[in-house]
């Protein structure tokens, strides 16, 4: 069987793009199409794979500033072609899903969200730094991409959903039906000690955007001159430091084995925004470490409350000030949240994919599929 993998683009590293990454590891052959790709700004991990990019390559700075380019997403996902391939597996939370395949082969969509900006356009323009000229011309082109992702939607043969949060709306937005496949975290990753001394910091690992509300986090630690590391990059980075006080920290983007450490021996992760799933918590938890969270979204299906951490429930600095206050890293065994966290390791993933594939590849030829990694499915 001939596969090809899509993803929307490929000029960030987060949760979709490690799921774009098993893929490969599933499918080690099938060449990946998208529509934009930085080498230097994803995991080294993707220069070894046949990635295949649209005409907005060509564009100035777009893979640095893509978002002035917009418009022209739903054109270069279309135009690639997809000729001869039996499956194509996407990895979309936004272009990705809308290419065009013909009526022989199969689509399986992993959708980690319906377009986030487009259907929560005045959430999203609350929080974005946006001028006179942007905030005029955009209701009209979002109202457009509304239309072409409904339709788009259509293209889809099975929808997979990484939360069941996400479920709820692909029913809502596209009126489809989706299973719900939790995204993997590589627990081999992250060396796990019980005994790991902690030390005095609470941990944020994120691209620095609006929507991921860092601000929070910040402003409560501020107030209770709490210790906070930051680890990640982003638009959001002047911003931020403006609000910080002299207990937090920005470290930027950090080695991998850097990145292991904070993990390791922090009081516990923060994650104030509203997620569709969330990867992050996961890691953390695969180094056995609880998750303070906003109490919706993606975080409900991955951490458990007074188990592997503990939410907060308005997203607000007050609510979050008051359980950062009282928190006790001590009540929360290690080992337990570790082993919540392989319940979604890898090998579990790469099973749970392998599986609805092939369920779906019979439905529709009544042939088995076979791969070399189909031991995966025993």
């Amino acid at each position: 069987m001939k596969v090809a993998l899509v993803h929307d683009y490929l000029n960030q590293m987060g949760g979709a793009e490690r799921v774009v990454l098993a893929f490969h590891e599933i499918f080690p052959d099938a060449p990946l199409y998208t529509s934009i790709y930085d080498p230097e700004r994803v995991d080294p991990t993707f220069r070894s794979m046949d990635i295949r990019t649209t005409f907005m390559q060509k564009f100035p700075l777009v893979t640095k500033h893509h978002q002035p380019y917009l418009p022209f997403y739903p054109f270069a996902m279309e135009s690639l072609d997809l000729r001869g391939y039996d499956l194509v597996l996407s990895s979309s939370s936004a272009f990705g899903k809308g290419v065009i395949t013909k009526a022989e082969t199969m689509h399986i969509s992993y959708c980690h969200t319906p377009m986030r900006w487009c259907w929560n356009y005045d959430e999203y323009v609350e929080r974005e730094q946006l001028g006179r000229v942007a905030r005029t011309v955009l209701p009209t082109l979002i109202a457009g991409l509304r239309v072409w992702d409904q339709t788009s939607s259509m293209r889809v043969d099975h929808f997979i959903a990484n939360s069941p949060v996400v479920a709820e709306r692909i029913k809502k937005y596209y009126r489809r039906d989706a299973v719900v496949i939790p995204p993997p975290v590589d627990a081999s990753r992250f060396p796990f000690d019980p005994t790991t001394p902690l030390e005095d910091y609470f941990l944020i690992l994120s691209r620095l955007i609006p929507y991921k509300r860092i601000d929070l986090a910040i402003e409560a630690c501020n107030r209770l001159q709490l210790p906070l590391v930051i680890i990640g990059s982003g638009r959001d980075l002047e911003r931020l430091r403006k609000l910080a006080g002299p207990t937090v920290r920005f470290l930027g983007r950090l080695p991998d084995e850097e990145v292991l450490y904070y993990y390791a021996h922090c009081r516990a992760l923060l994650f104030p925004g509203e997620e569709d799933f969330g990867i992050t918590p996961l890691e953390a938890q695969a180094s056995g470490r609880p998750v303070i969270a906003y109490g919706a979204g993606g975080a409900l299906a991955s951490v458990i409350d007074d188990i592997t951490g503990t939410f907060f429930h308005e997203q607000t600095v007050e609510s979050l000030a008051t359980v950062l206050a009282s928190f006790d890293e001590r009540k929360y065994d290690p080992q337990v949240i570790r082993n919540h966290a392989l319940e979604f390791d890898m090998p579990r993933f790469r099973r749970r994919i392998l599986q609805f594939v092939e369920a779906k590849v019979n439905e529709g030829n009544n042939t088995q599929y076979r791969t070399p990694t189909n031991d995966l499915v025993r």
